[in-house]
C-alpha cells in the first residue's frame, strides 16, 4: 500500500499490520495450546505456548514503536 492512497505513512501502516498479525497469531497459538493439553500432549502444549509467548512479545514490541511514532 503506497501512502498515497492512505494518510498513513508506509512504515505506521506496515507496524499496524504486524502488530494485528502478532495478535491475531497469539490467539490463534492460545487455541493450539487447548487443543494439544485436550489431546494431553504437554510437550506439544508447551511448544504453542512458546510460539504464543514469542507473538505477545513481538505484539508489545509493536505497539512500542508504533506509540512513538505517531506521537
Amino acid at each position: 500500500m503506497t501512502q498515497q492512497q492512505t494518510s498513513t505513512a508506509n512504515e505506521q501502516y506496515d507496524l499496524i499490520s504486524a502488530l494485528y498479525h502478532a495478535l491475531e497469531g497469539a490467539q490463534t497459538y492460545a487455541t493450539y495450546v487447548k487443543d494439544a493439553e485436550q489431546g494431553g500432549d504437554q510437550e506439544l502444549a508447551q511448544f504453542f505456548r512458546k510460539a504464543q509467548q514469542e507473538e505477545d512479545s513481538r505484539a508489545q514490541q509493536a505497539k512500542q514503536l508504533l506509540s512513538r511514532r505517531m506521537s
